[in-house]
């Protein structure tokens, strides 16, 4: 796969007819994609846990309780007992990978150790878990009408409230994602 094939930095919308639980009605933000697969978080599927919560179960000193009541999403299932914060540009973090020049993706705890004292990144999702797919697995699924891809954006991400990622997601490219038929077919 070449570089301009890949589908980092997009958005994956599951379309209407996606049978499996863990994807219906998801927007997935790819991460990384190149010739062996791809990682991607879940971006609208809030947990019953908060910010606060994790950061009691770290047995972290919180002293930014702005952040407390902050969701933690399901960033898919693999790994669910895996961290990831996606969050806007901050040079100071072990693990980072960047997404876009907007995006990046952390995977080290010095970040939730940052957050938990006010001086994280501006702009952030905590998700527990990942979506993976093998090399070739994606792009079959979006020959087969399973998603459908936007380019990503920092307002969808971290303004728009997880209730309507989805269809604001499809609204992007012009698409009213509730009047979509949950049948596939190929023209």
């Amino acid at each position: 796969m070449q570089l301009k094939d890949s589908l980092s930095n997009q958005l994956l919308i599951a379309m209407p007819g996606m049978a499996d639980p863990n994807f219906s009605t998801t927007v997935t933000l790819i991460c990384e994609h190149n010739s062996e697969g791809a990682l991607g978080i879940v971006i609208n599927r809030p947990l019953t846990i908060n910010l606060g919560g994790l950061f009691e179960q770290l047995d972290l000193v919180k002293t930014d309780d702005t952040l407390a009541d902050h969701p933690v999403l399901n960033g898919g299932p693999v790994a669910p007992e895996r961290g990831f914060v996606l969050h806007n540009p901050v040079d100071s973090f072990e693990s980072t990978v960047r997404v876009s020049p907007d995006i990046q993706l952390t995977l080290s705890r010095d970040i939730i150790d940052a957050m938990a004292t006010g001086s994280g990144p501006d702009q952030s999702l905590i998700a527990l878990g990942y979506a993976g797919w093998d090399a070739g697995q994606l792009e079959n699924e979006i020959l087969s009408n399973t998603w459908l891809t936007v380019p990503a954006s920092p307002e969808v991400l971290f303004d728009v409230p997880f209730g309507d990622r989805w269809a604001v997601a499809a609204k992007t490219i012009g698409i009213d994602i509730s009047k979509m038929s949950s049948h596939a077919g190929h023209a």
